[in-house]
């Protein structure tokens, strides 16, 4: 199995097209407590992850990775499943990751949440299906993953009027870790693996 990335140039004379490849190694080359990740991966999604198969070229960094989602997806996080759900849909929607944004939003449906409110998800501010908490959480989603305008002073004010301390500190690191996870998969090129029809305007950057 061959996943590409691509990087396009102009076309100019003389010049060629460059596209550099990561390829997936066979599960027998990885190391042991790698393979180990991959089997709770077909446990879980009936098969190894394209995204798995890249990180699993660093070991160490992989299952330093897949730790940490562990711990942020935990069922006792003071954050719910559902809103943990689509703030990663959202992120991953900004970042333009295909493959995110289907198992994020296969994760949504599998949670509860109707196929109508995900594909309402990047127009969220213009929807009445989104609930005050989950209004903030997106508002903070996005100004902690677009350049501008940033997370202002007011946006934190907000935040600590409906979240303890550990929630926001939780609810900061699930947003950090999908764009680190995102625009991983989006510089690869990871395609979507098929888990769910994907959102309308799955990458729309503004929403």
């Amino acid at each position: 199995m061959t996943i590409i990335a691509r990087r396009f140039q102009p076309a100019l004379p003389r010049m060629e097209l460059i596209m550099p490849t990561v390829e997936a190694k066979p599960n027998s080359r990885y190391p042991w407590f790698i393979r180990l990740f991959f089997w709770k991966q077909k446990l879980t999604y009936g098969r190894v992850l394209d995204p798995g198969l890249l990180w699993g070229r660093s070991p160490l960094v992989f299952a330093s990775v897949a730790l940490l989602y562990g711990a942020l997806n935990r069922r006792s996080s003071p954050l719910s499943p559902a809103l943990r759900s689509l703030v990663t849909v959202r992120v991953s929607q900004i970042n333009h990751c295909a493959f995110c944004v289907d198992i994020n939003s296969a994760t949504l449906a599998k949670r509860g949440v109707a196929m109508e409110k995900i594909d309402a998800l990047a127009d969220w501010r213009n929807s009445p299906l989104f609930a005050p908490d989950e209004r903030l959480a997106l508002e903070y989603a996005e100004a902690m993953t677009l350049t501008e305008p940033g997370v202002s002073d007011e946006l934190r004010a907000r935040l600590k009027e409906h979240w303890s301390d550990d929630a926001i500190v939780e609810l900061t690191g699930l947003v950090a870790f999908q764009n680190l996870s995102s625009k991983f998969n989006a510089a690869l090129d990871v395609p979507s693996q098929g888990f769910c029809k994907l959102p309308a305007g799955s990458a729309d950057p503004k929403g």
